[in-house]
């Protein structure tokens, strides 16, 4: 696996304790007491952000509309301001964490990823422990400037590198990849001789990948590497290798050039050409691809070069959940088999009349009846759907406190594998979920989800899950939208996988990846414009787990 770069003693690993935790993320936020602001310093834009019962800045959307609405479409992008300042601050270490105070041992707020850009104090506000100072940034905390960490200058070639942030306004943040087979990880985009002494066989390896015409091959989806680029009349894969062509190189990986900042902590000589191997089903998350002497090679996050032709890429599950009561309204159902059908009483036998599209939502009367020894529900339109193959969904019997109270939160039932979101007692949205493909079982021996009452705790943007049980070993990097709501437990898109409506993960719950887009945005903590990911204990959405 590839570990991350860690900012000294700021960071430490958070490691799953069975296999039945479905990942770990590479850094863990700090929980220290925290000290005062720096006297005279507001680092809190008061139309932006308030602070919580423990005096925790929380970041406030107000009368604007979420970033990302249930309903989908693109996202806010306007960036808070520091009230009076004029400074920005920009991350050049992988992950940044932004302080409760201007002391390293305060809480964790959050985190900013490499290249993100945000408004900051003109001049430091204090210096301990910190080699540049701590400047406050918007919308709350602070941020220590130091060599791989933080700049005030925002030609740092780091900066300069990294051509975007996440994509929020798509349903996937970046381009993604799984590894169909083995290979190299490169530091920079390696000559064809390069890659030849790394890669035995190349030649007929390349020409093996450009005769496939299936999923496997080089007109699979060839476009796909394009996203972001202007380029109507690229040539094919094929014309490129033959012409050793190049095409998009970008300046700080040019004669052999190794990209700046070293984010993946993994170029320990500068000469080195390769850094690492892709092991099979590896996920990646790319940024950007450029082609080198004929062949396409795919940028990750962190700056690190793979060929594409090792790689199938990865655009994930279509589906999407629906909004209530505009899309439809209770009682309804989903379709979760794979293959389902409405059914006709005749004559005491149940009669197929019409198969049903897979994740449809169909509206029922309320009435169901066991017939054969099979619940059964009845739709609008008198037919009646199999218990099997679908999930009915009502409102909740019981209404929480929490509901009653108004909050936002999340009902996950593991049985129908379904989740619902409500505003308070109003439910607003559903959809089909994977959770641990253990089902009922015991989280702490299976892989099974753990059941219970829980907040939302953290939330990143994206960040890797990997295991190193044996047996079960997997590494998916910047896995979307991710919820952390107890220890390695989260709600997350699953990007490898479009069986939602079955159960299938390491323990988490698993969204298609649009669904869960939504859902991040809708639920609290809320993310402030910039940054990667925010922290804030037990005052996040209840995720509400039960069978």
């Amino acid at each position: 696996m590839l570990p991350r770069q860690v900012l000294g003693p700021l960071l430490a690993g958070m490691l799953c304790s069975t296999s039945a935790c479905c990942s770990r993320h590479r850094t863990a936020d700090t929980g220290a007491s925290s000290s005062p602001p720096a006297s005279g310093v507001s680092p809190t834009d008061p139309a932006a952000a308030s602070a919580d019962e423990n005096g925790t800045p929380v970041y406030e959307e107000g009368a604007k509309a979420p970033r990302v609405a249930l309903g989908g479409g693109k996202a806010a992008h306007e960036l808070p301001t520091l009230p009076g300042s004029h400074g920005h601050i920009g991350a050049i270490g992988w992950e940044v964490p932004v302080h409760k105070s201007a002391d390293p041992l305060s809480p964790v707020l959050g985190y900013l990823r490499a290249g993100a850009v945000i408004s900051a104090s003109d001049k430091p506000v204090g210096n301990k422990d910190c080699t540049g100072g701590w400047f406050a940034v918007a919308p709350f905390g602070f941020v220590c400037v130091a060599p791989g960490a933080a700049t005030t200058d925002l030609s740092n070639e780091v900066l300069r590198a990294i051509p975007r942030g996440p994509d929020l306004d798509e349903t996937l943040p970046y381009m993604y990849g799984i590894a169909r087979h083995p290979g190299p990880i490169y530091a920079t985009l390696p000559t064809r001789e390069q890659a030849a002494a790394a890669e035995p066989g190349l030649d007929k390896r390349i020409k093996d990948w450009l005769d496939l015409d299936d999923h496997n091959g080089a007109s699979f989806r060839a476009d796909y590497w394009l996203r972001w680029k202007n380029e109507p009349n690229v040539p094919t894969p094929a014309q490129l290798w033959e012409q050793r062509a190049n095409l998009d190189v970008p300046w700080y990986l040019a004669d052999g050039r190794v990209a700046p900042g070293n984010l993946s902590g993994l170029v320990k000589d500068k000469n080195a050409v390769v850094v690492g191997q892709m092991k099979r089903h590896n996920g990646f998350g790319f940024l950007d691809t450029a082609v080198f002497e004929g062949r396409r090679y795919a940028i990750s996050t962190d700056l690190l070069v793979l060929p594409v032709d090792r790689l199938r890429p990865i655009e994930g599950s279509s589906f999407h959940g629906y909004e209530i009561p505009k899309d439809i309204d209770f009682p309804f159902a989903i379709v979760r088999a794979r293959t389902a059908y409405a059914y006709a009483m005749e004559k005491g036998k149940l009669v197929k009349k019409k198969q049903l599209q897979r994740r449809e939502a169909i509206k029922l009367t309320g009435k169901q009846n066991f017939f054969h020894g099979v619940l059964h529900f009845e739709t609008a339109d008198g037919l009646w759907l199999a218990d099997r193959e679908v999930s009915r969904l009502d409102p909740a019997k019981r209404m929480p406190a929490w509901g009653k109270n108004g909050e936002r939160w999340i009902d996950v039932n593991i049985t129908k594998q379904v989740l619902v979101a409500y505003e308070g007692t109003q439910a607003v949205f559903a959809t089909l979920v994977s959770t641990g493909e253990a089902g009922l079982g015991d989280p702490e021996k299976t892989k099974s989800t753990k059941r219970g009452i829980f907040r939302i705790d953290r939330k990143y943007i994206s960040t890797t899950m990997d295991s190193d049980v044996v047996g079960e070993e997997f590494e998916l990097r910047d896995i979307p939208y991710v919820q952390y709501f107890e220890g390695g437990y989260a709600l997350h898109a699953a990007y490898w996988h479009d069986d939602f409506g079955t159960p299938r993960s390491h323990g988490c719950i698993n969204l298609s990846p649009e669904d869960a887009r939504r859902l991040f945005f809708w639920t609290e903590p809320k993310l402030p414009p910039g940054w990667h990911s925010v922290r804030r204990p037990l005052t996040g959405s209840v995720v509400f787990v039960h069978p």
